[in-house]
């Protein structure tokens, strides 16, 4: 661990961590400094080196916040765990809310859920909630823009409970609503039609399975992927249940597949309300339900914000930008 280095006093004095293991520091900068520079621009500190010491020089909080940052980054290589790009991004999001509900307190280890090929952690507040809903209520709406790991991190639990042997099947579904497009012109059966809305899906399952098991598991009935369509007359006992893209769902699709729950099984509906491709004059089920469902036992409801994006940088300015011309549209 770190040890915080006394500094003189001033707020733009720098503070000095000093770090045990120079090999894990060397990982913690990255090739070329490409972490610490990372963080300088997403903070405006200054970020130096000697020896094993780091000194962090900047205004106000964000030199406390670069010292939550470091520290926990330095914390996930001592538990033999790798850095990438996402993780520092993550950290930092972790360590600005952390400094702001409580600064004196030291930085909280962030939630995480482990798959068949990786650890998976929380890169924001929103998702670090979102995982300690998903692991205590048996239905859960994950709801924000694009982007910010709603439907990733739900195919995470998913998998960690099917490994674990917790569920005995994940049944993933999405309404084949088209965004203005037509399935009937597309080539091929059915299902070559509505393979291309749930690609999504699949993608998420081979980043944590190894392929050939994600193949398997789909053949003997383990994972089964299919439009929301085919849920209907279904009782669902003993699975992980995954809705994604839900906004597309009409009110009675949504009631039709909330009552699909089956004895120990658990639900998670995901959608962006925003981004609803439903006929005009069609009202959104997953509006309707997350008015009438507020407030029910064993519901947990989580909002994710442009804050939360994880994607390239450009998508939370992109998402901002569309956020700004809706608001300037309002009457």
């Amino acid at each position: 661990m770190p040890v915080l280095k006394s500094a003189p006093a001033g707020e733009r004095r720098p503070l000095v961590l000093e770090f045990a293991d120079n090999g894990l520091l060397a990982r913690l900068f990255g090739q070329h400094d490409v972490h610490l520079a990372r963080i300088e621009q997403a903070l405006g500190v200054s970020v130096s080196s000697r020896g094993n010491q780091v000194a962090i020089t900047g205004e106000g909080n964000a030199r406390l916040i670069a010292r939550r940052t470091l520290r926990d980054l330095y914390k996930r290589l001592e538990a033999g765990q790798p850095l990438t790009a996402g993780d520092v991004d993550g950290a930092i999001r972790l360590a600005q809310a952390a400094e702001q509900e409580d600064p004196a307190q030291p930085p909280p280890a962030a939630p995480s859920v482990r798959t068949g090929r990786r650890l998976i952690h929380a890169r924001s507040a929103a998702q670090g909630g979102y995982l300690e809903a998903l692991a205590r209520d048996e239905l859960v709406f994950g709801l924000g823009p694009a982007g910010t790991g709603k439907t990733y991190l739900a195919v995470a639990v998913a998998v960690a409970m099917l490994l674990d042997r917790r569920v005995d099947r994940l049944v993933l579904s999405r309404p084949a609503v088209e965004a203005g497009e037509r399935l009937g012109f597309l080539p091929g059966d059915m299902r070559d039609k509505v393979d291309p809305y749930l690609r999504p899906l699949y993608d998420a399952l081979h980043d944590m399975m190894p392929p050939g098991e994600v193949v398997r598991r789909i053949d003997s009935g383990d994972i089964e992927i299919a439009p929301l369509a085919f849920m209907r007359g279904r009782t669902l006992a003993n699975a992980f249940v995954i809705l994604d893209e839900a906004q597309n769902t009409t009110t009675g699709q949504m009631k039709m597949f909330l009552t699909r729950l089956g004895e120990n099984s658990r639900m998670v509906v995901t959608g962006d309300v925003t981004q609803i491709d439903l006929p005009t004059g069609t009202r959104s089920g997953l509006v309707e339900a997350i008015e009438t469902l507020q407030g029910v036992d064993g519901i947990g409801f989580v909002q994710f914000g442009e804050g939360d994006v994880v994607r390239h940088p450009l998508v939370t300015r992109i998402v901002r930008a569309y956020r700004q011309r809706d608001e300037s549209r309002r009457p």
